[in-house]
């Protein structure tokens, strides 16, 4: 995939996938090389290749950036209706599963327009006790800079995407 070219397919692929997940799955290597994954609940993705996510809760990602900023995000459309059309017609119409390679920038302070986007997105949940918890005095944000986009192969199932 061309991340320039494919960019508004792979933003539209990740909107599926946390719309199914809630969360994507981040994969980053700590000091010692290891490594690990991280379900980020926030992630927003630009126009231009780059994207960022709400940094309330994860500790290890912060840690990692001091040594390696280089992360894959996988987004998996988990969507039951989905899976069950593509087993059913032998392959898949859209991509069932996508991976994002970068680089993950500063924290910073997010700005009224990044918050008032986390809000409309879980607007849904908005007078459930948990949405207060998670997703509420979201004040910190960390940038990433995407250069590389893979689709996932699953052989016959998504030969003709």
């Amino acid at each position: 995939m061309d991340i320039k070219v494919d960019w508004n397919v792979i933003r539209r692929h990740f909107n599926k996938s946390f719309s199914s997940n809630f969360y994507v799955s981040v994969a980053s290597v700590d000091v010692e090389n290891n490594p690990t994954v991280t379900p980020i609940g926030s992630l927003f993705l630009n126009d231009n290749q780059t994207g960022f996510y709400f940094e309330k809760f994860p500790s290890k990602l912060p840690e990692h950036v001091m040594t390696n900023p280089k992360v894959c995000l996988l987004g998996v459309n988990s969507g039951r209706i989905f899976w069950l059309k593509g087993l059913f017609r032998g392959k898949f119409t859209d991509f069932p599963a996508m991976k994002l390679y970068g680089e993950l920038g500063e924290r910073r302070k997010a700005t009224e327009k990044e918050i008032n986007g986390l809000n409309r997105r879980m607007k849904a949940t908005k007078g459930l006790k948990g949405n207060t918890y998670l997703w509420g005095k979201m004040e910190f944000v960390r940038d990433i800079k995407f250069t590389k986009a893979e689709k996932i192969n699953l052989g016959k199932m998504t030969a003709n995407l």
